[in-house]
């Protein structure tokens, strides 16, 4: 039997400003953007090359920018970087955990490459870099 992580709920104040952010700034695809009964609005973005999507509009019952953490895996940290922060995203340097579990700059060891960023509401999301052979 699979199991598939298919969505993650994100809390956001602003359904416009975070579609806006995700879709444009992040490159994450607009699957769907659907109202439902009693003035619900869901909105359904995918990272590409992603099977797991977010959506926001829909109730989480957590406080927009409650959650942290969110990961995505990426070939070149450093190209998705520059990446975001040419479209005016906010993203740290580069950074790696050292031995102790204190986070330094620059780049570490295999699977060991960060980039942090927030969006809108303060969510926090997390770039890695996957070795290139695996």
């Amino acid at each position: 039997m699979d199991w598939k992580l298919e969505v993650v709920p994100i809390p956001v104040a602003d359904v416009d400003e975070a579609k806006r952010f995700y879709s444009e700034q992040l490159g994450f695809v607009v699957d769907h953007d659907t109202r439902t009964g009693g003035g619900v609005r869901i909105v359904q973005l995918t990272p590409p090359g992603s099977a797991c999507s977010i959506v926001i509009g829909a109730p989480t019952g957590t406080e927009p920018g409650a959650v942290q953490g969110l990961q995505i895996v990426v070939p070149d940290v450093d190209a998705a970087r520059a990446e975001l922060a040419g479209r005016g995203v906010e993203v740290s340097a580069v950074k790696n955990y050292t031995e102790d579990g204190a986070l330094a700059e620059g780049r570490g060891g295999r699977w060991n490459s960060f980039v942090f960023f927030n969006d809108l509401d303060g969510n926090g999301w997390v770039l890695q870099e996957r070795p290139a052979d695996e």
